[in-house]
């Protein structure tokens, strides 16, 4: 740390004192209750084997060679993203190297000077990057409030004149597991002109038979732009921009994150497409056993009495405030020793006084590992 500038020390140094500080852990052997593998797609062997033999018949380069622009852009892209745009429903996909790569590269080109995007207050730091890197002005309205966006909404035209109004939210939200109204929220950006932005990242292979919560809403013509992932249930690794055919070409050619990145290499291309087929071939029965989870964590939590300290949440995020970086690391620390793999969410990463334990649900958790981990929360929390 002494090798370090003054400034770069004295902030390290603030962390230690909130206790905020970060480091890269690796906790293996325990239930896991912290990863997006919501299917369990990453440690699936048979998925796992199906990538090798068709690997074996398609054998491919170990890279990608260059970026997509010049010797990247190997044959499988094509395959990929023909078959996500027919999927998805959409009129195109574009793949980006990871969902970060994606909302940067987005919101760093598609909203222009003088444009305007308003964003959900707790959408993902990817998102909020790639705004930061634009020309455009930009506003949080408040937590899954249309009210709150109408008037962001009806100061802008007050002030502006000529202009286009871009609205940012998520499908679930990452850190506290919740869903937007979607379904009013397309209605209220039609009726306003404005463009619509949905990041699926925890919802992509979830909603939708295999797609995502756009799709099973049949909201596909008032969406401008979907961002889908395939870090989490597709137990991959990327991720696709959904949009016009006209987007597509505007992304290709101003989005930096794409342009000026080694493209995926072939394997992972591979992987992606072994793993959709393999999400519809058992994809129902995987998202319905993460359904029953679900709804059984839920009812395990209000059965033990300690539903007040959880965020209201319907999908596989699970969180429960415990406020306090310190409190909250305590208590995750003690979940690992009993065997339960749950990592506390601290300030700032969540506003201070928020800080979380975030349960992360899967289709091959068990009854009796959610029962035991509950129990154990609730013992540490006496």
């Amino acid at each position: 740390m002494e090798k370090l500038p003054r400034k770069l020390r004295q902030k390290l140094s603030a962390r230690l004192v909130n206790d905020a500080l970060r480091s890269l852990s690796s906790v293996e052997g325990l239930v896991d209750f912290s990863s997006n593998d919501y299917l369990g797609f990453a440690r699936n062997q048979d998925l796992s084997k199906e990538i090798s033999n068709y690997l074996t018949i398609k054998p491919q380069k170990s890279g990608a060679t260059g970026s997509r622009l010049l010797s990247g852009n190997h044959s499988l892209y094509v395959e990929l993203e023909n078959f996500l745009k027919k999927h998805h429903k959409s009129e195109s996909a574009l793949v980006f190297n990871s969902g970060y790569d994606a909302n940067v590269g987005f919101f760093s080109s598609v909203p222009q000077r003088g444009d305007i995007v308003l964003y959900d207050e707790l959408v993902h730091a990817s998102i909020r990057d790639g705004i930061q890197l634009g020309h455009a002005k930009s506003y949080k309205f408040a937590h899954n409030n249309i009210g709150d966006l109408s008037r962001h909404i009806e100061r802008s035209r007050n002030v502006e004149s000529e202009y286009e109004i871009y609205v940012v939210t998520e499908s679930v939200f990452s850190m506290d597991g919740d869903s937007p109204d979607l379904q009013a929220l397309a209605n209220f950006c039609s009726d306003n002109g404005c463009h619509l932005i949905v990041d699926e990242a925890h919802a992509t292979g979830i909603f939708g038979e295999g797609r995502d919560l756009t799709c099973q809403l049949g909201l596909e013509e008032q969406v401008f732009a979907r961002i889908i992932t395939f870090g989490k249930a597709l137990g991959c690794h990327g991720a696709a921009i959904l949009g016009s055919e006209a987007l597509k070409n505007y992304l290709v050619n101003f989005a930096r994150s794409l342009m000026y990145t080694t493209a995926l290499p072939p394997h992972t291309i591979a992987n992606l497409l072994v793993s959709y087929q393999y999400l519809k071939d058992v994809g129902s029965e995987k998202c319905q056993q993460l359904q029953q989870n679900i709804d059984y964590f839920k009812q395990q939590v209000e059965e033990l009495g300690i539903a007040a300290i959880y965020i209201k949440s319907d999908s596989a995020i699970q969180c429960a405030i415990i406020s306090g970086n310190s409190k909250v690391k305590s208590i995750s620390a003690q979940l690992q020793l009993e065997g339960f793999d749950v990592r506390p969410i601290l300030s700032p990463t969540v506003k201070e006084g928020e800080e979380r334990l975030r349960f992360c649900l899967h289709a091959f958790n068990t009854k009796e590992e959610i029962s035991r981990v509950l129990n154990t929360l609730k013992n540490e929390l006496q």
